[in-house]
């Protein structure tokens, strides 16, 4: 029977994360598509049956796109180390002897921990615009250009070529099977625009679509207006 749980929903993540708030946590954010994932989701295996102490959970990170985002979970394979509530470690990439030596380090029968962060709550999806309005308004207007540089914008993760998360790679997909010539701007490259639009567009997740300067939404919206028909209608074909 293997040690690792798979996750289903952002409720069995909480419950599992909180069943046991003095348990140190080993979260896996994983995509199918990602082959060094699939290489890495074998060792995590074999590293929950090394340390059976520790909680450890596999998150889709495309199927279970809250918790990515509320761990501003950016690529995958991404390893976060909790604590209860509390971020130990995050390791980016396939990086094997890193967890090893951060697996050896805090599991243990009473953790000797220096926190990196904390949070009182799962997920943690506050949106914070910037404190200062004048700094606010310099960003929003930058925002503003930045939407309204081609008629149809795409602010994704990663570009049309290398997308870097599966829904940035299905909307590529679908405005590539439309027709339809876009710009695009990488959120992972510029972290003021990627904060900044969560709040100026008060939405959440990305990938993000633009149609002459407007909001439309992301992947779900989008592809709904296609099978409506309404997304040629807005695009002008």
């Amino acid at each position: 029977m293997s040690a690792v749980h798979v996750v289903e929903s952002a409720e069995h993540f909480k419950s599992l994360l909180s069943a046991d708030l003095t348990r140190v946590s080993l979260i896996n954010f994983w995509a199918p598509w990602a082959n060094p994932c699939v290489q890495m989701n074998i060792f995590v295996e074999k590293l929950s049956k090394k340390y059976p102490q520790a909680l450890v959970l596999q998150v889709e990170a495309d199927e279970q796109a809250d918790i990515a985002e509320s761990f501003d979970v950016e690529a995958v394979p991404t390893f976060l180390i909790l604590q209860g509530h509390t971020l130990l470690q995050r390791i980016s990439g396939a990086d094997a002897k890193k967890l090893t030596e951060s697996m050896e380090r805090f599991v243990k029968p009473t953790p000797l921990v220096d926190p990196l962060s904390s949070t009182e709550k799962l997920p943690a999806g506050d949106l914070q615009a910037p404190a200062d309005e004048a700094e606010k308004e310099k960003l929003n207007a930058r925002l503003k250009v930045l939407m309204e540089q081609d008629m149809v914008m795409l602010f994704m993760k990663g570009t049309p070529d290398a997308p870097r998360c599966g829904f940035s790679r299905k909307i590529v997909n679908l405005l590539r099977d439309q027709d339809v010539k876009y710009s695009s701007f990488d959120i992972l490259s510029d972290e003021s625009v990627r904060s900044g639009l969560k709040v100026y567009n008060d939405w959440p997740t990305f990938p993000q679509l633009i149609v002459k300067g407007e909001f439309v939404g992301g992947l779900d919206v989008v592809q709904e207006m296609v099978d409506s028909g309404e997304f040629k209608q807005l695009v002008g074909r």
